[in-house]
């Protein structure tokens, strides 16, 4: 018996013998876009706003993006971070997952396989990332006045599409180690809860422990936002037409002007983004992969 059903399964099941899976392509879109629209957005705005604003705490910070425009502030730049959640949700989770099951039936450590699948997936990203970070960092830390399109108009027109990618080797930095320790840490977390709720390194564990794993993981995963501070300064001054620099020279920057202190600048509302980010992007693959079948 043939026909488009017998077709679709087929194309699933040789595609997981390859180590990705079509569904990938449309769940990592829709998981990234309902991440960036609940709470992803307002992280994201409030850590962006302190890693420019580096002389304003915490509290100070939050209060200034609401001061810009109320509640709705926090969702700022909202259409460009739709095109790029979209688009590197779609590229993260099948480059991401494909590694991951790829390198478990290849016997690897389950903590190394999750960081060479979640740096592997974080790299890939960067193609589609740098722009849209770019507009998004120009829409908080620039002038409230210029629109998503004016500015794409007048970046492009002053330094065509190279002008889209200032901080691409912090942003790879950031990506790479991003999805690498969210990845990994939560994969190693999960090794452990198995060991410690059932004794069992094979056990499968509850939606809770599931969780729980990914909370810790993903608070783990801070420990790399010195590049996330490098991305957004590189980023605000390439949108404000101030002199290039390349990320170690940014660093050197915020610490002669911060001390190191200013490198972890925003790790707060950062480390809010990161248990979100990994709730939604390691947590919640695995969760939907085991609903659906789609298994390791």
């Amino acid at each position: 018996m043939t026909g488009p059903f017998n077709t679709t399964v087929a194309f699933a099941a040789m595609e997981r013998r390859k180590g990705g899976d079509w569904r990938d392509l449309v769940l990592g879109p829709t998981l990234q876009c309902l991440e960036a629209a609940s709470l992803g957005m307002p992280f994201e705005v409030w850590k962006t706003r302190m890693g420019r604003f580096r002389n304003e705490s915490t509290v100070t910070a939050f209060r200034n993006v609401y001061k810009e425009g109320g509640i709705k502030a926090f969702w700022k730049g909202t259409g460009p971070k739709m095109v790029e959640s979209a688009t590197k949700g779609a590229i993260l989770l099948y480059a991401k997952e494909g590694i991951l099951t790829y390198s478990l039936r290849s016997g690897l450590d389950p903590t190394l396989a999750g960081i060479v699948a979640g740096a592997g997936g974080g790299i890939c990203q960067v193609s589609v990332m740098g722009p849209c970070t770019f507009l998004v960092t120009g829409a908080v830390t620039g002038s409230s006045n210029e629109s998503t399109m004016q500015r794409v108009s007048r970046v492009y027109r002053a330094n065509g599409i190279s002008g889209f990618y200032p901080g691409g080797t912090a942003i790879a930095f950031r990506q790479a180690t991003n999805w690498a320790s969210r990845q990994g840490f939560t994969e190693a977390v999960r090794y452990r809860f198995k060991l410690l709720f059932h004794n069992d390194e094979n056990a499968k564990l509850t939606t809770r422990e599931n969780i729980l794993a990914g909370i810790v993981g993903g608070s783990l995963s801070c420990w790399n936002h010195p590049f996330e501070v490098a991305r957004i300064e590189a980023q605000a001054r390439a949108d404000q037409g101030q002199s290039k620099l390349n990320m170690i020279r940014v660093m050197q920057m915020v610490v002669k002007e911060n001390g190191v202190k200013g490198l972890f600048q925003g790790i707060v509302p950062r480390w809010g983004l990161g248990v979100w980010q990994t709730l939604f992007m390691v947590t919640g693959p695995k969760l939907v992969r085991d609903a659906l079948g789609m298994g390791e």
